[in-house]
This record gives C-alpha cells, structure tokens and sequence, in this order.
C-alpha cells in the first residue's frame, strides 16, 4: 500500500488488490468495454492457492483465462450472458449459463439469491466530491457493488465520465489499483449488401417520434444508417454504438417525445470507438441507469411508437424465436430481447421486431419447420410481431398458425421456399 492523492482511496499492487478472494468466494466482473482485465489476470495468477471461486458476469472482453486450464481447478464460471470469450468455457463442467433476463439480475443480487463477496470494477477518476463513475458500463454492476461485500476497482483515467446512476465514492471502494490504458473498443463493420437491405426494410417500420432500442452489430447500424430524414426521435435502449452519433449530430436524435426521461437518451451500457466515448463523457444527454431500469416493461411502454430491433439465429414456421442458442449449445443469452419486444408491443404504436439475414453464412435456411433439437425459445411465437429479412417484412400478430407459416415462408431465401412449403403442407396441411 502506499500514499495517494484521492483520499478515501487504498492503492495497491493488483497482487496485493485480488488478495482480498479467498477460497469459496462469489466473485462479480464488470464487463462490456468496462472489463477490469488487470485484476482478472491477477486473480488468475493466485489459482494454485485458491479452490470453489464462483464467477458472475455478463458480457466480458479480452482473455478469459479463468475459464481454461490449469486456472479453471479454481475457478467456475456461472454467465448469466455468454461471449466468444467464454463459450468454450461454458461448454465444459467448470462453467454453465444462467438463463435470466437482464432486466431481473439485479434481484439475484438484491434478494440474495446470488450474494456477491467481492466486485472487480473499472472506474474513472475521482471529482473533486470524492465520486468515479462506473463509465461504460452500469447495467448490473451498480446493483453488484450496492451488494457485494468488497469492491476492488481499477483507478482509469480513460474511463469516461458518464452522466446517470452509475457513481460509486471511493470511500466505498476498500482497494484501489491505478492503471491508464484504454478500455475495450469495437470499431463499426461494413454491413453486407443483405445487411444494407434488412436495415432499409426496417427503416420504413419506423415512425418519426419513434422511441428506438437497438443492440450493437452491422443490422442495427444500417437501420440507423437510414433514418437520416426522421424526425423528433429517441432512445431508450439497454445499449447503443456509434451508430447513433450521426443521428444526435444532426437533430434527428431529439428526445423530445419521450414520456420516460425526456430529451435523455437512455441506456445501461455502450460499446464502440473512442469517438463514442468522448461523446458519452461528461454529456448530460446520455443517461446511463442500471438495466433493471432501462428493461423494465412497464417503463419501455410508457414511451411512444416503441420500435424494438433485435435479431434471430432461428425462427420456426409458428414465430418461435431462438436468439441465444445454436441447438443445444449456449451461444449467447437472453439478454434484454424479451423485455424490449413485449415493452414495444405494450408500447402505444409500438413495433416489437425481429431482424436477421433469411439464411446462415453456411448457406442454411434460418426460417426452419422446427427449432433445433435442444434450441431454446428466446421468444415466445405469441410474443412475435414483426420480421424481417432481406426479402421483405411480415407481421405475424393476430395470424393464424397455418398464416405464419405462409407470411415467413414469402420471405425465406427462395432456394428453401418450396422445402419449407412441404413440411408447412405436412404440419399444417396447406392447400
């Protein structure tokens, strides 16, 4: 330990910092572009001595090392959101998925359903009030280090400060590890000319004064690409990219129609370039609250013209949506796409939808007669709405079952419409 300018703060070696674990703890990481990657490798380097330390977490970048051998012995990983970082990891006996939305893991907290001993952070630099912001990333990491019994964060002056909830005093903090080094970015890609396509398709869905929630990736950036002529719209989002910033940039981004926060754009993380962190940085417009509010249903509803935008990896004939799973193997996670597309469908005009290419980068055919043995249902077929894919927009509210069938089999890729016709005959007995 040693002297520092920030009082209230103990500064210490990340050694010294992680040495606070101890055998049969429940350790949470903050996670998103917010990962406090210093302290998970140090946490790491202790496996030999440490046995039965559960991980919480959602979303994480960078190694994750505590999911591997020889460090997985110590450690067992228990996501309640799956990343490429961690998928193997979560197929093996020393980790596993919590399906849980994330509008209700703060509970898990809260109710001490899932007690946390130790939080691992990354925050800002103290103000002058002795306050450091959680950045990039409340989501459910306030609720973590409202709860947990000892919080270690790491000191970063790169980390913005961020307007909102997401304020933790240092005298909260019990170690203190001073780092400076960017944190996470995920620079834009080029959407595919299918992508471009699904992005105007879903652009002619939405309404000027619309409330938008999108997640991050090319389909949500070529949806946002094309709104360019709308007008008074807002955010409330659990997340966001730098695809918005065009839109706030010239007006179109207003807020103004809001009934939740108005003029605020709203969300509990975001992930991007460094462009969109000094423009998240000490900007009042840019509201970052926890994701048990900003996935809550009943708040998501009392905005207008809702349009949620999210995305499959497969869809049956009846709406059945699979976001999270590839068979039986856990991909990603539940995540927010329930709470979003029931808050728009409860929204006044509001337009739940599901976008995604009409087949796989293999070729394959992602409207399917029946989900994959073992897939899970992210989304009920009587919670689906609206989906699209590069061949056109169907509603399936109010449609029968033998209707749906009909609607996405008209915008399947054509090589699979007349497969996906017979097995609709056969089920469904379609003339």
């Amino acid at each position: 330990m040693h002297s520092t300018p920030y009082t209230g703060l103990t500064l210490v070696s990340p050694l010294e910092a992680v040495s606070i674990v101890q055998p049969g703890n429940r350790v949470f990481f903050q996670g998103a572009a917010m990962t406090p990657n210093l302290l998970i490798d140090a946490l790491c380097d202790r496996y030999e001595e440490l046995s039965d330390i559960e991980i919480i977490q959602i979303h994480t970048h960078g190694d994750a090392k505590y999911t591997r051998q020889p460090y997985c012995n110590a450690f067992k990983l228990h996501s309640c959101f799956v990343g490429e970082n961690v998928r193997k990891g979560v197929a093996t006996h020393t980790g596993d998925y919590i399906p849980v939305f994330l509008s209700e893991i703060h509970w898990l907290f809260r109710r001490k359903i899932l007690p946390l001993d130790v939080a691992f952070i990354q925050v800002s630099l103290p103000d002058k009030h002795g306050y450091c912001s959680l950045g990039v990333s409340v989501d459910i990491t306030l609720p973590a280090i409202q709860t947990a019994k000892k919080v270690v964060a790491l000191i970063n002056p790169m980390v913005p400060r961020t307007h909102g909830d997401g304020i933790i005093h240092v005298n909260s903090i019990d170690y203190a590890v001073e780092v400076d080094t960017p944190i996470h970015a995920s620079p834009l890609g080029a959407p595919s000319q299918i992508e471009a396509t699904i992005g105007r398709h879903v652009a002619s869905l939405v309404e000027d004064g619309a409330t938008l929630q999108m997640g991050i990736g090319n389909i949500p950036n070529a949806v946002l690409s094309n709104l360019m002529n709308h007008k008074r719209l807002g955010i409330h989002t659990e997340m966001f990219s730098d695809g918005l910033l065009p839109l706030v940039e010239k007006g179109i981004v207003t807020g103004e129609e809001k009934e939740i926060k108005t003029g605020k754009i709203v969300t509990c993380f975001a992930m991007g370039t460094q462009k969109l962190y000094d423009f998240v940085d000490d900007n009042p417009i840019v509201h970052f609250k926890e994701a048990g509010y900003t996935n809550d249903t009943a708040l998501i509803r009392q905005n207008p013209k809702v349009t949620a935008i999210n995305s499959a990896i497969e869809i049956d004939l009846t709406g059945q949506v699979c976001a999270d799973s590839i068979g039986a193997y856990q991909y990603s996670g539940v995540g927010g796409q329930m709470d979003f597309i029931r808050g728009a469908s409860l929204s006044e005009r509001g337009k739940p939808i599901i976008a995604m290419p009409s087949v796989t980068t293999k070729g394959l055919s992602k409207i399917t007669p029946f989900l994959k043995e073992g897939a899970s249902v992210t989304t009920t077929r009587a919670h689906v709405h609206y989906v699209v894919t590069e061949y056109g927009i169907v509603n399936l509210f109010g449609k029968s079952l033998k209707q749906r069938a009909q609607a996405l089999i008209s915008i399947a890729h054509p090589d699979h419409r007349e497969s996906l016709e017979r097995e609709a005959f056969n089920r469904f007995n379609l003339q």
